[in-house]
């Protein structure tokens, strides 16, 4: 076989492959785009805009991971503050006026952590 041969023989095949990838991709591209726009997904704008100043969205994702837990810690504190100031007051009141020590261990229980109502309208467990 002559090289001519060869190198049409070659041009042949990878123009043929070309084609091939080419159709293929756009059909793969078509159905992944219609399929994505059927997901219930909802980007934030803040990500789009991170995506298009070319950082990392990984980034954003663990920044604000991070920030949740310290406003999570921050929260948790104030609570916990509250309730120390919450179980000194109840000492201090029943002290001074110990007829009242029924209707204060009542707005004690009454307080408690688990009956306290979260967000979405349960109780926590």
């Amino acid at each position: 076989m002559s090289v001519d041969k060869v190198d049409d023989q070659i041009k042949d095949t990878q123009q043929e492959l070309v084609r091939l990838v080419r159709t293929q991709l756009t059909g793969s591209l078509a159905t992944l785009s219609h399929d994505a726009s059927t997901l219930p997904t909802q980007i934030t704008p803040e990500i789009i805009e991170y995506v298009d100043e070319g950082r990392n969205p990984d980034i954003y994702t663990r920044e604000f991971v991070e920030l949740v837990q310290k406003s999570n810690q921050y929260m948790k504190g104030k609570s916990e503050a509250f309730a120390g100031f919450r179980d000194a007051l109840a000492q201090e009141i029943v002290k001074a006026w110990p007829e009242m020590k029924a209707d204060v261990d009542q707005v004690l229980r009454e307080g408690e952590p688990d009956t306290v109502p979260r967000m979405n309208g349960t109780s926590r467990p």
